[in-house]
């Protein structure tokens, strides 16, 4: 990904930005990114941040750039953190929900296994 503080001195090829180009306007500051991702999902992840960032300001009453930032960052951090936990605690859960349904499987095949074969007639006979 290339960022310039000087969103001027990037290539153009036509009037708009290509395709991976992005720039961002936020906190006062103004630059743009090239990178390889989908323009669409760089707009998506840049109005989270928005977002993000007017959420930092409402719960803080913060108003200084820097600061809002770093706290935007700080926030965003623990919110990846806690999804991270609650994804391997959904694991663990799912491992031991499949360990309990292999263990009854085992035990029904188990009980399967101890029915005595039943008996053909001419066996009887014979």
């Amino acid at each position: 990904m290339a960022i310039d503080s000087n969103e001027n001195a990037l290539p153009k090829s036509s009037s708009k930005p290509g395709p991976s180009d992005l720039f961002i306007n936020i906190l006062g500051a103004s630059f743009s990114i090239t990178t390889g991702e989908d323009p669409e999902y760089l707009n998506e992840v840049l109005d989270q941040y928005r977002l993000a960032v007017a959420n930092t300001q409402g719960i803080s009453g913060m108003k200084d750039p820097l600061k809002v930032a770093i706290l935007t960052g700080f926030l965003l951090c623990d919110e990846i953190n806690k999804l991270k936990l609650q994804v391997e605690e959904e694991q663990v859960a799912d491992e031991k929900l499949m360990n309990r349904t292999m263990n009854l499987v085992m035990s029904l095949v188990d009980k399967v296994n101890e029915i005595p074969l039943p008996v053909k007639q001419h066996q009887i006979n014979g």
